[in-house]
């Protein structure tokens, strides 16, 4: 009896997280999608490597202040404390990011932001296969699971080749096939970073901590590819002052790719890269209604186009939702637990802080308990739970948490007061609708991820 309830609870508490990392992909989708829209200033004749540098200095403050206000610089620290090696994976993926985030604006200057957005999400299908190669994903998982993986891939493919074949009607500067090989390369590099993550995740460590040393890869990365393709430091000085007045906007949107991110981060943890990638890739509607209802794409163009892109796009979201619903069960996520244990020994992580990882939990709380013990757990939280808030809420934070949000809220407001707003010929109202449909979306992820997991 006692084991048929403990296999009950971990049951349970799996479909829990599961369901959590399925809206933390939706939450994703919204956030990613409008992080591109400023990327449109590239009509104005700003330098795509001004705008993509600009993007990372704003992804580079939120990734260190967001963090510190969530959970502080103390819990970052002890989590590299338990797994200092993943330091060096973040900072990796960090570079693979810069590359790839470069290559999709000349993406969308060379073919728009409706098509290039579903041609970079072919790094789907690069998660699908790492996911299964080297992290046991889909191991055990039966052949609906399957059916729904590599079936929901193949449906995602015929979407992207649809576009594909849009693009040479569509591409807004002359040079379709040029901006269709930077999306598909864009989506090749962010396939391979999710290796890192994914290592990461299964040894324990919290997304917060990771996106924050990832961060450290995307500047270096972005700023000696700036500096290399402008020709040298003072032409990207001379660069970036011409364009100040847009340099807010392009920094807000680094801001918002980081709040989808971290929502991103959370569904690979708890669905695995193989799922949750897919799924936080929803962003191709959200880059769709974007570049059509705010920005006006194919305006103008022929019945045949529309029917191509947004049939492409449909057939994309149904793939993404095929993967997404074939759900990892008890024996697929034992093959995690073993693809975890390969990680931990390898890198002589300690074996509580990795369980503790897998099962949302925080390490340094053992309030929390096992989940293989539930009546202990159930408590130990009644008995201990004033102090766990005390010690988890958001109001407990260093002088330096507090120095590292102040510093960068005071860039973007200098950012902002230097800066206009460029004159575009936008659909205000779909914007506005966009808008209030990520905020309810951030809102509802955040609410859970608060409940089920601390952050954790």
């Amino acid at each position: 009896m006692a084991t048929a309830s403990t296999t009950a609870e971990v049951r349970a508490r799996l479909q829990k997280l599961q369901r959590l990392g399925v809206l933390c992909g939706i939450a994703a989708g919204a956030w990613l999608g409008a992080a591109e829209a400023p990327t449109k200033l590239v009509t104005a004749g700003i330098s795509p490597l001004v705008i993509s540098l600009m993007m990372v200095v704003g992804v580079f403050l939120a990734r260190w202040s967001v963090p510190a206000l969530v959970r502080g610089t103390a819990s970052m620290s002890a989590d590299i404390h338990q797994a200092p090696h993943l330091v060096v994976w973040a900072v990796l993926a960090g570079c693979l990011w810069s590359v790839a985030n470069t290559l999709t604006i000349f993406a969308i200057r060379d073919i728009g932001l409706s098509i290039a957005f579903p041609l970079w999400n072919s790094n789907s299908l690069l998660g699908i296969l790492w996911g299964i190669l080297f992290f046991n994903e889909l191991r055990g998982a039966g052949w609906q699971r399957w059916l729904g993986v590599v079936g929901g891939a193949a449906v995602m493919f015929a979407g992207a080749a649809l576009l594909a074949s849009a693009s040479q009607a569509q591409a807004p500067a002359g040079h379709p096939l040029r901006g269709l090989f930077a999306a598909l390369g864009a989506g090749v590099l962010w396939g391979t970073m999710y290796i890192p993550y994914r290592k990461a995740y299964l040894t324990g460590i919290n997304p917060l901590t990771f996106v924050a040393f990832f961060t450290i890869g995307e500047l270096g990365m972005m700023s000696g590819l700036a500096v290399a393709y402008s020709g040298g430091a003072a032409e990207l000085a001379r660069q970036l002052a011409a364009s100040r007045g847009v340099l807010w906007l392009l920094m807000a949107g680094g801001f918002i790719w980081v709040i989808g991110d971290l929502f991103q981060q959370y569904a690979a943890k708890y669905v695995g890269i193989s799922r949750g990638i897919p799924l936080s890739n929803s962003n191709q509607l959200w880059g769709m209604l974007w570049g059509i209802l705010v920005f006006g794409e194919l305006k103008g163009q022929s019945l045949s186009v529309y029917t191509q892109v947004v049939g492409g796009s449909l057939l994309m979201a149904g793939g993404v939702a095929a993967i997404s619903f074939a759900s990892a069960n008890l024996a697929e996520h034992d093959h995690w637990r073993a693809a975890a244990e390969r990680e931990r020994r390898r890198y002589g992580v300690r074996a509580e802080f990795t369980a503790a990882g897998l099962e949302g939990r925080s390490f340094e709380d053992p309030a929390e308990g096992p989940v293989e013990d539930p009546e202990r757990s159930r408590r130990e939280r009644s008995r201990r739970e004033p102090s766990r808030r005390a010690g988890k809420g958001l109001g407990r934070r260093s002088r330096l948490d507090w120095v590292l949000v102040a510093a960068a809220t005071g860039v973007f407001l200098a950012a902002a007061a230097a800066g206009s707003i460029p004159r575009l010929a936008l659909g205000w109202g779909w914007a506005a609708a966009l808008i209030l449909a990520m905020f309810f979306l951030f809102a509802a992820a955040g609410a859970a991820l608060w409940k089920t997991t601390r952050f954790n």
